[in-house]
């Protein structure tokens, strides 16, 4: 076998291209910067003060009275007839944006990991390599690793941040989501068709079956096995010659908890990245009020973790679609893995129609200088120039502004950057792009991990059941010991992280991802409809 394969050689490939083209060629900075996005520019000291009939003094002499310097700032009526004028975004002007870099390597990185993914699958149709490593499922976890980072980067903002509601509302949300997860998780299988718990899980074929150590046994003895059930079994191989069978429970009790823990942590993270969705989703279907197509694309965008989330309600998709119900007889539409398939196609589906919708949400997010300049036409007084100018740049961070007490607060003056909409048009695009990625990634991985299929060739045999790991066999030479040490672990981890547990981790891991971006962005769309307007 060679020192390096075909997958290692595309992997360095595909770094270096990353290295080299980011400077000339990037999707990122593309998304950003093709024109399409328009920014709105604040006006000067001298228009405004046209618009308002008076001439703005040129020095400070000319404001002298009496001797003595008015400091008084520049005002002008609200009510003047103020438009704003607009540029489209270029590279140039991408350099002052907030996390620009962080931004543009982000999506790169995820734009090149599915590229390498998809070619491994490839390689694993055409080739069909049993010995080696899959490279593409190595790129998949570490845009997910990247995608957490991301998330908790741009939360790490709210708890620095002098007004405590952002804060709060992390919290308050983290608590809901734990709460939530223990709930998701006591659930029987029946109900949640996930494959971590015994209770009802299928075999690749129509019937009544299930999946034991990779081969599929027909269902004659109660409960399914499952991915827990099947570590568990396999873990006890290991611990009882040792003694340590005791320890199973806890195992089994730490791993939930653990799993309890990062649903809490995702759901924190994906709060305000869900209230920004529904406030540019809003936003976006008014500016888009005389294109039908549009709307129906934003619509079918915005609900679309509510597809997610039923296909992972057993009795309402896929005993629906394996029994349906015609008159008195019933009628299988498809087959387990076609149903497997489906649900894998109809996510990548979704996450590229939520990325070909990323333009028109990001223009409702510039469109927010705009609407504030509306709303202050209405309003009666006179404002300083600053502060329109300061406002038209920057309008509330997150939520209108701090969220304390369920009411708009303005943002802290000594923190003007955070205010600032266009600079920070590249945080709301890691916050739009961010959980479309993390749920791309998790689904490649439900696939490879477990063993699904496309569609597009045929299924791969079951897998040999697992056998228990040989100790290793005395030998003189220390090559001979370190290797067969390391077949030893290799076949012990193996028999416990089998396709089936990671079929039930990365199944929950997708479906809670859709929950979390159907509770927030609902809520945000409640807040934004509502309370943001009282």
């Amino acid at each position: 076998q060679a020192v390096m394969g075909v997958q290692v050689v595309v992997t360095l490939l595909a770094a270096s291209l990353m290295q080299k083209l980011a400077p000339h060629c990037s999707f990122a900075r593309w998304l950003l910067c093709n024109g399409s996005l328009r920014r709105y520019r604040h006006p000067s000291d001298e228009e405004l003060c046209a618009l308002a009939g008076k001439q703005r003094p040129k020095s400070k002499r000319d404001r002298r009275v009496n001797g003595v310097t008015d400091d008084k700032p520049l005002s002008v009526p609200r009510d003047i007839d103020l438009h704003l004028d607009t540029s489209p975004i270029t590279a140039v002007d991408a350099l002052v944006l907030r996390y620009f870099l962080d931004y543009q390597w982000f999506v790169d990185f995820a734009v090149y990991a599915t590229t390498v993914y998809v070619f491994t699958e490839g390689y694993y149709c055409l080739v069909d390599p049993q010995k080696e490593m899959n490279i593409g499922v190595l790129w998949c976890l570490l845009t997910v690793a990247f995608s957490v980072k991301v998330f908790f980067t741009v939360m790490r903002h709210y708890f620095r941040s002098e007004e405590g509601g952002e804060r709060s509302v992390c919290l308050t949300f983290a608590f809901f989501f734990l709460l939530l997860a223990m709930v998701a998780l006591v659930i029987r299988e029946d109900y949640l068709d996930f494959g971590l718990e015994p209770g009802g899980w299928r075999g690749t074929g129509g019937e009544e079956g299930g999946w034991s150590q990779g081969l599929w046994a027909p269902r004659s003895s109660g409960s399914l096995p499952t991915g827990l059930a099947s570590v568990t079994s396999n873990l006890e191989s290991v611990l009882k010659p040792r003694g340590w069978e005791w320890t199973l429970p806890l195992a089994k009790l730490a791993f939930k908890m653990g799993l309890v823990a990062l649903c809490s942590f995702l759901g924190a993270c994906l709060t305000f990245p869900g209230l920004r969705l529904a406030q540019m989703h809003r936003d976006a279907l008014r500016m888009a009020a005389d294109k039908p197509l549009t709307q129906v694309l934003l619509h079918v965008g915005f609900l679309a973790p509510v597809l997610v989330v039923v296909m992972w309600i057993k009795p309402v998709s896929r005993d629906f679609m394996l029994h349906a119900p015609v008159g008195k007889q019933t009628v299988q539409i498809m087959s387990d893995s076609a149903y497997n398939t489906a649900r894998l196609w109809t996510i990548v589906g979704l996450c590229l129609l939520r990325l070909a919708v990323t333009r028109p949400h990001l223009q409702a997010y510039l469109g927010l200088a705009e609407r504030w300049v509306e709303q202050m036409k209405k309003e009666a007084g006179r404002i300083p120039i600053l502060e329109i100018q300061q406002k038209v740049r920057g309008l509330e961070w997150e939520l209108g502004g701090g969220f304390r007490h369920g009411r708009r607060v303005p943002a802290h003056p000594r923190c003007p950057q955070i205010t600032r909409i266009y600079c920070y048009v590249a945080v709301v695009s890691l916050q739009y792009l961010g959980p479309i990625v993390l749920t791309l990634h998790c689904t490649l991985l439900l696939k490879t991990l477990g063993h699904h299929s496309w569609g597009l060739y045929p299924e791969p045999p079951p897998l040999p059941p697992a056998a228990p790991a040989a100790p290793p066999q005395p030998s003189g030479e220390d090559g001979e010991d370190v290797r067969a040490a390391v077949e030893q672990i290799t076949g012990i981890l193996g028999g416990i992280f089998t396709p089936l547990f990671f079929r039930g981790l990365f199944a929950f891991l997708t479906w809670w991802v859709a929950v979390c971006q159907l509770v927030t962005s609902l809520f945000g769309f409640y807040f934004h409809q509502y309370l943001a307007v009282s």
